[in-house]
């Protein structure tokens, strides 16, 4: 009898410390930006794992209140001051035009979905997309140790130096 009790502890506390560990890395981070553009007001919200695997992982990031005449990236980028004050780079990834490395994905109601890694804004300037996150951007640029990194949103190459649709949310990896 004690045998079987110490084997349920033992599944019980094995259980909860799993359950534990799952929700610390799976936890999200929601980063919010309120900007105006032509005298609309958009309320950017940005939902993106707080915490990641340090051997690389996909990860899912929602966003929501976006200018749907605007496209945007999103994808992991080293980040310098406020969301808007420069441009965040450098991004995992590049301009991966060919789709190969899944780290950013591109969201432009007039072209996505027509290339990999592409997709239009859902009602309400909403998006869905998974993205691969590393914590080596190349160059000698390591999240969390040369730069800080966050899981982003920028206005894509029609309008790359227009700041008002970056999005910060913050990211670590273990």
């Amino acid at each position: 009898m004690r045998a079987e009790l110490a084997r349920a502890a033992l599944v019980t506390t094995a259980a909860t410390a799993l359950t534990l560990g799952l929700a610390t890395s799976a936890s999200a981070a929601t980063a919010t930006r309120t900007v105006v553009d032509g005298g609309t007001t958009y309320n950017l919200s940005v939902t993106a794992p707080g915490t990641a695997s340090a051997a690389g992982q996909v990860v899912h990031v929602s966003g929501s209140g976006f200018n749907t005449a605007q496209g945007v990236y999103v994808g992991l980028c080293a980040v310098e001051g406020a969301p808007g004050a420069q441009k965040p780079t450098p991004c995992l990834g590049g301009q991966d035009e060919s789709g190969a490395t899944g780290a950013s994905h591109w969201v432009n109601n007039t072209f996505g979905g027509m290339f990999a890694n592409s997709s239009k804004f859902g009602t309400g300037g909403t998006f869905n997309v998974n993205i691969y996150v590393n914590p080596d951007l190349g160059d000698g640029n390591v999240c969390g140790s040369t730069v800080d990194c966050a899981v982003v949103t920028r206005a894509d190459h029609f309008d790359t130096n227009d700041r008002k649709y970056d999005v910060h949310a913050p990211i670590t990896f273990q």
